[in-house]
């Protein structure tokens, strides 16, 4: 037998505890909603051939725009084509480290339960 008022050990000092973790995720979830919503408008640029090739990026990955400079077609078709797979791997380089920026940003200094 159980001692009275033992439950399942789940008092009122947890129960305020998982309150204020369901207010945190909630917030968390709004922040991600407006984060979302700022990458999207976002634009992050990937370049190569000092500048030869400029690729563009929301800051959700989607492929904006790219931008090759007369001086570049010179080069022939297969340096262009190096240049822009460059241009792309550095901007989808810079776009994962700024959602992960933003990402840490949002949830640092949370202390949600189970999750760190």
């Amino acid at each position: 037998m159980t001692k009275s008022g033992q439950g399942f050990g789940f008092g009122l000092g947890k129960m305020k505890e998982l309150t204020e973790a369901f207010k945190k995720a909630q917030q968390v979830q709004e922040g991600a909603k407006k984060l979302q919503e700022d990458l999207d408008v976002m634009e992050i640029e990937g370049t190569a051939g000092g500048g030869l090739v400029k690729v563009f990026l929301s800051g959700n990955q989607e492929p904006r725009r790219v931008e090759i400079s007369p001086d570049a077609l010179g080069e022939g078709a297969d340096v262009v084509s190096e240049l822009v797979t460059v241009a792309m791997q550095d901007a989808y380089t810079k776009s994962t480290m700024t959602m992960r920026e933003k990402m840490e940003e949002l949830t640092g200094g949370l202390n949600l339960p189970g999750f760190g």
